[in-house]
């Protein structure tokens, strides 16, 4: 299944260009509704978790089928499920923008997070299969940038699409002709490939893996709404226990010669694990702070969704910056950055809080977030540096599969938090609180980044 190196050519560019922005409306779709949040609740009546479903369900089934994504990819090829995903995610972006109901809306961001989640892990593999040498340093760089910053630009232009008046619905609308030029152009420019027929989809460690997430972060989603109820303490547990039955079942299909869904090998790879352990805590900051900031600043400081939107670029500005700069830099100066980044997101999340009232010194403050967690664009690109290109797609399953759990728990658990604050004691307190807790989440990945960086690892032949 391999595919001739397309370095140089203009095919290159136009490949690049389709699956960079196919990943750009999946992540943008992480957290563009955010912003809309007030004005869904005022239209369709939810609940405060219907509210996080909306938000968070996207992202549940998202990062559960990550994996499992990059498999099908391996098993009928990296072009048909790209193809298929980006099919999938434009119907129900279009399903999501005429929504009449809570759980019409519910059903139809679940469904778009299947599609992501078929499409987002061929993103990387088709990189790190058509781009070699310098190509796949830019391209790497690139995929880290879109991946990292549509995060946060997701939030921004979200803001800016309901300051034009038309709704919430356009925040999904306008994606909709997106993406079906984007699946005629790929249909005439990804490269074929054929499936591999050498590993099969190891259906138990899917059953086990997806457990375990659902049973964690359903009640961190619901808890709050429902009382904390004992099924949902119940749960979280059980989700321990789950795990650790997905990883006797890997081993054991590893003993039998088979493919798990996770290959220890991938794991073993020289940066991969303080690599997850960075873009777990790292995003679990940018989900909570961008769920949270959007009803803090309608809510107490009561701004348009234009407004709120707009608090928010400098962040944006200032992520994309020190990503787009961070390649630039001399190479004994890049891996020992990534730490300082992090030493610099940490205050600034405090100083977030601090400067609840808005107005200047709170744009200053989140652009020093954006700035630190810059940062971020570095990190894939080091764990993934000596993993080998056959492991390619379960590098990427796993990375993303991580990267969208932290998200994931920080909206569950420091979401929660504010709003369960925020009733009692109004939005500006709450936002103290859970800034505390973010700039704790920055302080663990950027003691987990030490272990990325603290030596030089060899390039790959």
């Amino acid at each position: 299944m391999d595919t001739k190196p397309q370095e140089g050519t203009r095919a290159s560019g136009l490949l690049l260009a389709i699956i960079l922005v196919g990943q750009f409306l999946a992540i943008l779709n992480v957290n563009i509704v955010n912003v809309a949040t007030p004005t869904i609740e005022s239209d369709l009546h939810s609940s405060g978790a219907g509210l996080q479903m909306i938000v968070a369900g996207y992202t549940i089934v998202y990062a559960v089928l990550l994996i499992t994504g990059a498999r099908v990819g391996d098993l009928f090829g990296y072009r048909n499920a790209f193809l298929g995903g980006l099919a999938l995610f434009t119907v129900t972006t279009l399903g999501a923008g005429l929504a009449p109901s809570t759980g019409w809306l519910v059903a139809a961001r679940l469904l778009q997070g299947a599609g992501a989640a078929m499409m987002m892990p061929q993103v990387l593999t088709l990189i790190q299969r058509n781009y070699h040498g310098a190509a796949r340093g830019r391209a790497m760089g690139l995929w880290s940038l879109v991946i990292s910053g549509g995060i946060v630009i997701g939030q921004a232009l979200g803001g800016i699409l309901l300051g034009l008046g038309a709704g919430w619905r356009v925040v999904f609308l306008v994606l909709v002709p997106i993406g079906a030029l984007l699946l005629a152009a790929g249909m005439k420019v990804l490269p074929a490939d054929e499936g591999g027929g050498r590993t099969g989809l190891d259906p138990w460690g899917l059953v086990s893996l997806s457990a375990a997430v659902l049973l964690l972060v359903v009640p961190l989603v619901l808890g709050r709404e429902l009382g904390w109820p004992v099924w949902g303490w119940i749960s979280m547990a059980l989700s321990v226990v789950t795990f650790f039955a997905f990883v006797r079942i890997e081993r054991w299909v590893t003993a039998r010669g088979g493919r798990p869904l996770v290959d220890a090998r991938v794991l073993r790879a020289p940066g991969m694990r303080p690599g997850l352990a960075i873009l777990l805590f790292g995003p679990a900051t940018w989900g909570a702070f961008l769920f949270t900031s959007a009803l803090h600043l309608q809510g107490e400081l009561h701004l348009t969704p234009l407004a709120s939107g707009m608090m928010l670029v400098p962040c944006a500005l200032a992520f994309g910056l020190v990503g787009l700069a961070w390649p630039r830099l001399p190479l004994r100066l890049q891996r020992p950055l990534v730490p300082v980044g992090y030493v610099v997101a940490a205050p600034a999340y405090l100083g977030l809080g601090l400067a609840a009232g808005g107005g200047l010194p709170y744009a200053v403050m989140s652009a020093l977030v954006g700035a630190g967690l810059g940062v971020q664009v570095a990190v894939t690109n080091m764990a993934t540096e000596q993993v080998d290109d056959v492991y390619a797609a379960d590098a990427s399953g796993a990375l993303l599969t991580v990267m969208q759990l932290g998200q994931v728990i920080g909206v569950s658990t420091v979401g929660t938090l504010f709003i369960t604050l925020s009733q009692g004691h109004g939005t500006v307190s709450a936002s103290l609180v859970s800034s505390i807790a973010m700039a704790g989440l920055a302080v663990v990945a950027g003691l987990s980044s030490l272990f990325l960086v603290r030596r030089r690892v060899p390039a790959r032949a």
